[in-house]
This record gives structure tokens, C-alpha cells and sequence, in this order.
């Protein structure tokens, strides 16, 4: 391409990246990990060379150009060199879900015939090994942590640093290979092939090359004005496309340090330590942290409480638009000052928030409520709406022109179309390749121009150009009146309250809305400590009557909400339950991206939603559940129906013809 200079030429790969980084600023941190409580850390040149080792023991174990590599387990340097290894060598890295069971690893790894495993530890080690009979080109499995494994059968079994140890040994003999394959990478090689979470039938495998992480990798830093000084807290699942544009992607294009925390446990420390500058969480995060707030909130003592509430109604008057550069009175900005030091800073800091200059929420549609409570802060938390097949970045959200109800404008390189049903098309740099050895899929997703159909319902504000995203496609629908039926906005309005972790509304071709809930079992049981209420089990507190009243008054305020959208507001919850088991990904309620599959639901509770609407005030059920060990029991439970308050619509006086 002869407009591009001679410098951004040589960059058409990932490990093209990774070179110029060591070559650039191999001084610079590229990344840390937290093992034992210690930070331990690697430059840019020193993490050259542990992928350069890596990728030699790879050949020397005989990987061929083409070959995938499964990795499995959860964000670590070692798991990250081990995908740019792979591909130095012409091979695909193919990242797990490490929350995965056996069976979901299975279909993937037979799916892409992945001859080589790359995984953490013994956990996924196991794993793998109870499958491996079934996947017939399987070879050889790597480990990072050798604890629990001596006793194993180490013919196919290797641990990650002799791998890197026998590599650095063999340099003589396969550096000359190792850099023939390198050179041999362009914009077109496929640098790796993610498997979408499936929330309707098998996941696909989509296959993203350089040019498709690259390019989005560019536009979106540019846009963010990242930099090489930026942190980056890196715990998001490595299979999802986010995890991999900004801890590799962008973390290679702009050279900033990626962050390992130790555990998910100690997620909330690590992040207070790192105190990133860029970060990065679906709405179920945000919701958490919100809820642990609210929590620690109803402990305080009655002037903390005072306090904490007469500042935050200050900072949801003025905060956004302080963040937004708008122009505010000089008493009020003394008031947000005076309340930054008391009350906003703490809680920043507490959070892991204090640097944070750009933070993205996606994946899922956040609650507006829960968007501006972080904005009003002083947090720029933005939205952004991608795919997996677009190379995450859709739209993005500029600074100035944040709001929680829309999903900003197209990103860099992207353009925008609504099809005929409202269905939102684009077009870009970051289109997916294709779907693995599925040619049908692939066409029916994206056509001959390279326009890519999302199946989600939305439309282009003629003011702003500004897109908004209704639901779901495929859910949204229409109800017996002819009115529209969105459940997601709904669901995020309930999920706004810490009580209510999931929420699922039927009503599509229904007189009316009903609705299945699981309430938070930390918020509802800390409640149910202070007000003295015993329960044994979350079943016992989901079915007491006070949890009950408390549900159906947050039920009746969002009724209040949804009945001001003029073009929703038939989607009012008339009557609900609340479910008698949390909704998990290993019941295959939900994907493991957290996104309910309501399908499945609607099947597997049909007694449930008869008994919403045919009037029962209650309904005994039996459910089989999987234990985390793999045994399968059955949770029998008697479920009360209540009905809620809903707002009359058809009252609101007409506007005249």
C-alpha cells in the first residue's frame, strides 16, 4: 500500500509489533504479574526474548505452519507470550473460556483440531485429559504451573519453561526457520480464531487476521489518545475478542503495560494497587462494585450516611457535566470540589478508580442508572457496542458526548446501516475473515460487500447520529396489542437495584409482561442480617414474604419508568416470581459471557411462565441443578406469584392530531 509510510509498513503483524516495541523502548514495562503477593515484572525486550524461547521450543516439538494451538486459563504474561508464540510460528491461537467444562472444551478443540494445548495449570490439565481419547489430533500439552503434576504420564506432557529452556537450546538449529515464518506474516495471516459464546445453538469459531486486530487496534487508541504510559489491568476472560484487542492489540500498538492480577480474589487489591489509567468491564462488574457500595453504605454510621447521600445528589446534578467541560457555577463546582475530597476521591480510590482517564463498559447493555452514578463521579466511563466478528469496536462513545441511552457514533473506519426490520448492518477494517469450516454461517452473517449483520434491533438519531440499540434482534418482538416488547430494557432497569442480580421478562405475542427473578444473595442477605431475618439457604430467603414485598416495590418503581416510554410502555411487569436457584452458565441457563439464553429458560421453566399466566398464585416445581464437582441433583421448591402495580398508559392524554 504505498500511502502508508515507510515505518507503519513493516507493521502488518503482531509479533512485527512486539519487535519494534523491544527494538523502540525494550526498556519500557510490557508486563506484571502478582504471584504470592509480589509484583514481578518484564520489559519489552525481556518479553522478546521469552516469546522468541517459546516460540523455538514450539518448533522444536514440530508445530507446522496452520496447526492450532488451544490456550487455556486465566490472564497471565506466560498465556499471552504463548498466543504471539503461536503466532510467530504460522500457527492460530485458539483462547478457552478457563471456566469451561470438559465437554464445552471438547466440541471447540475437536472443532479446530487443535494438535497443541497450552494451559495454566493442573486444573486445566485434568481437563484436557479427561477429553483428549476423543480429540484425534491432539498431541502434545503444555503447563505453566507445575504444582500437582509430577506423578502425570509426561510423554505428551511439557512444562512451559523447559519447553522455553530446550528452545533456547535448540536456537542454532531453528532460528533461521523461526524467522523465515515471522517474515512470512502479513495483514491477511489469521493472528487468532475466537469461539463466539453461542447464545443460540454450537459457538463458531471466528477467525480475525492481523489486518482485523491491527487496524482496530490503531483506530481505537488513536480515538482514546492511548499512550505508551497507560496501565492496563488485565482480567477478563482471554477467550473474548475485548480481552484480546486491549491486552494484546492495543497493548502492542502503543506499547502499554499489561497487569495480571493474582486471582479473583484478590481482584479488588490488585486493582487499588495498579490503579489503572484504562479499564475495562461489562456492565455485571460495575453492577458489583455498585452493590458493595450501597452495602458498605447501610453499615455506616447515620453522618457518614447523611454525607455520602447529600454529596451524591450534588455530584448527579453537576458531575457529568463537569466531566463533560460544560459550564457550572462556581458554587456548585466548590460544593463537587469539597465533595471529590470527602466523598469521591475515598470512594475512587477504594474502588481501584482514582487514574481511570478512559473507562469502557460493553458486552452488555449497562442501566442508565448505574452509567451515571460512575459519572457523576468524575469516572469518563463511556459505552461502546461491538461483535466479536467486527473485532470488538462498533461504535464508540466521544468525550463530550457521553449518554447513557445511546451507544455513540461509528467507530474510526466503520460505517453504518439499519436494514428494513431495524436491524443494525456495518461495515469496516475489523470484519471478521470468516466462521471456521462454516461457509453457511458465514454467509448468512455477512455478504458479498462485507456489510455484517448483528442481529440486534436499533436506529440512527437524525440529531445526533448517535446510534441506539433496542434489544436483541430475535427478542425483541411484538406483544397481542401490537405494541412493542424490548425484555433488556426492562431487565436493566431491575438489575439497577443491588437486590436483583438477573432478571429475565417474558411477554412476546402476550396481553402482558411477567417476569423471572434472582435476587443477590450478598445485598438480600446482609439486609436480611440487619432486619434480623434467619434463612438457611438462598431458596429459603428467595421465597420469604418480606423479600417478596421488597422485590415487588422495586417491580412497581421500574413500572413507574417503563411507563414513560411511549414506544415501551406496554412492557410494564404485571406479574413475577422469584426463581428458586441462581441462573448459571453450567446449567446452560446463561453463556459464559454471562448473557441469559432465554430460550433454554422459556423450556425449562415452562411450568414457571404457564403459572405467571394463567392466574396460580403459586406453583410447586422440581429442577435438576450440577453440582460444582459434575453431579447432577434436584432442587424442589413451592414458588409464590405476586402481582405488581402497573401504571395505566392508555390514560396519558393524546397529543392532538
Amino acid at each position: 500500500m504505498a500511502h502508508m509510510s515507510q515505518g507503519a509498513e513493516g507493521l502488518r503483524s503482531v509479533p512485527a509489533l512486539l519487535n519494534r516495541n523491544a527494538t523502540e523502548f525494550g526498556a519500557s514495562p510490557a508486563y506484571r504479574e502478582k504471584e504470592f503477593g509480589i509484583w514481578q515484572s518484564w520489559t519489552w525486550a525481556e518479553t522478546r526474548a521469552e516469546i522468541e524461547a517459546l516460540a523455538l521450543g514450539l518448533l522444536n516439538l514440530g508445530v507446522a505452519p496452520g496447526d492450532h494451538i488451544a490456550v487455556i486459563g486465566r490472564n497471565r504474561p506466560s498465556l499471552y507470550w504463548s498466543m504471539v508464540a503461536a503466532q510467530m510460528v504460522g500457527a492460530v491461537p485458539v483462547p478457552l473460556y478457563q471456566d469451561a467444562v470438559a465437554e464445552e472444551m471438547r466440541y471447540v478443540m475437536d472443532h479446530c483440531g487443535a494438535r497443541f494445548v497450552i494451559c495454566a495449570d493442573q486444573e486445566q490439565v485434568d481437563k484436557v485429559i479427561e477429553i483428549q481419547d476423543d480429540l484425534h489430533q491432539f498431541e502434545h500439552m503444555i503447563y505453566v504451573d507445575a504444582r500437582g503434576l509430577r506423578k502425570y504420564d509426561h510423554s505428551r506432557l511439557h512444562e512451559f519453561s523447559h519447553v522455553q529452556q530446550q528452545g533456547r537450546a535448540a536456537r542454532d538449529e531453528y532460528i533461521k526457520e523461526l524467522e523465515r515464518r515471522t517474515a512470512l506474516l502479513d495483514y491477511d495471516s489469521t493472528c487468532v480464531m475466537l469461539y463466539t459464546s453461542g447464545t443460540t445453538g454450537k459457538p463458531k469459531g471466528v477467525v480475525l487476521s492481523n489486518r482485523n486486530i491491527v487496524e482496530s487496534a490503531k483506530s481505537a487508541s488513536e480515538f482514546d489518545h492511548l499512550k505508551r504510559d497507560d496501565e492496563v489491568l488485565a482480567y477478563l476472560p482471554m477467550a473474548w475478542v475485548g480481552d484480546f484487542i486491549f491486552s494484546i492489540g492495543q497493548s502492542y500498538w502503543t506499547g502499554f503495560c499489561v497487569n495480571c492480577p493474582e486471582s479473583p480474589e484478590t481482584m479488588t487489591t490488585d486493582l487499588r494497587e495498579i490503579a489503572p489509567t484504562y479499564y475495562f468491564a461489562p456492565p455485571r462488574v460495575f453492577e458489583n462494585l455498585l452493590t458493595q457500595i450501597m452495602i458498605r453504605m447501610e453499615d455506616a454510621s447515620p453522618l457518614k450516611q447523611r454525607m455520602f447521600h447529600h454529596f451524591m445528589a450534588h455530584a448527579r446534578r453537576v458531575g457529568p457535566k463537569i466531566l463533560d467541560g460544560e459550564t457550572v457555577g462556581g458554587m456548585d463546582r466548590l460544593k463537587y470540589r469539597l465533595g471529590e475530597f470527602l466523598v469521591y476521591g475515598p470512594l475512587k480510590n477504594a474502588m481501584g478508580f482514582s487514574k481511570v482517564r478512559v473507562g469502557y463498559t460493553a458486552g452488555e447493555a449497562i442501566g442508565p442508572e448505574i452509567f451515571d452514578f460512575y459519572r457523576s463521579l468524575g469516572i469518563n466511563l463511556k459505552q461502546l457496542y461491538g461483535q466479536t466478528e467486527a473485532s470488538v469496536f462498533i461504535t464508540v462513545q466521544p468525550d463530550g458526548e457521553v449518554r447513557s441511552d445511546t451507544v455513540g457514533v461509528p467507530a474510526p473506519g466503520v460505517e453504518l446501516r439499519i436494514g428494513e426490520n431495524g436491524e443494525v448492518y456495518y461495515r469496516s477494517p475489523g470484519v471478521f475473515v470468516e466462521y471456521y469450516k462454516n461457509a453457511e454461517s458465514t454467509a448468512d452473517t455477512k455478504d458479498a460487500e462485507g456489510w455484517v449483520a448483528t442481529g440486534d434491533a436499533g436506529f440512527i438519531e437524525e440529531s445526533s447520529g448517535h446510534l441506539r440499540i433496542i434489544d436483541r434482534a430475535k427478542d425483541v418482538g411484538k406483544m397481542a396489542s401490537g405494541a412493542m416488547f424490548a425484555p433488556k430494557y426492562v431487565e436493566n432497569k431491575l438489575k439497577f437495584y443491588p437486590n436483583i442480580l438477573e432478571a429475565v421478562v417474558m411477554g412476546a405475542g402476550r396481553e402482558t409482561c411477567t417476569a423471572f427473578i434472582n435476587i443477590d444473595l450478598t445485598a438480600v442477605g446482609n439486609w436480611a442480617e440487619r432486619n434480623n431475618i434467619a434463612y438457611a439457604s438462598y431458596q429459603e430467603l428467595a421465597g420469604h414474604p418480606k423479600v417478596l414485598d421488597m422485590i415487588q416495590g422495586h417491580i412497581e418503581e421500574v413500572n413507574v419508568s417503563v411507563a414513560q416510554d411511549e414506544m415501551l410502555s406496554g412492557c410494564q411487569i404485571h406479574r413475577f416470581l422469584i426463581l428458586h436457584k441462581e441462573l448459571d452458565a453450567d446449567d446452560g441457563e446463561m453463556t459464559r459471557t454471562r448473557k441469559v439464553k432465554r430460550k433454554v429458560i422459556g423450556e425449562k421453566f415452562d411450568d414457571l411462565v404457564t403459572a405467571l399466566y394463567d392466574g396460580s398464585d403459586e406453583i410447586y416445581t422440581e429442577t435438576e441443578v450440577t453440582y460444582e464437582d459434575g453431579r447432577k441433583g434436584k432442587i424442589k421448591a413451592t414458588l409464590k406469584i405476586r402481582d405488581a402495580k402497573t401504571v395505566p398508559v392508555d390514560a396519558k392524554p393524546m397529543a392532538a392530531e
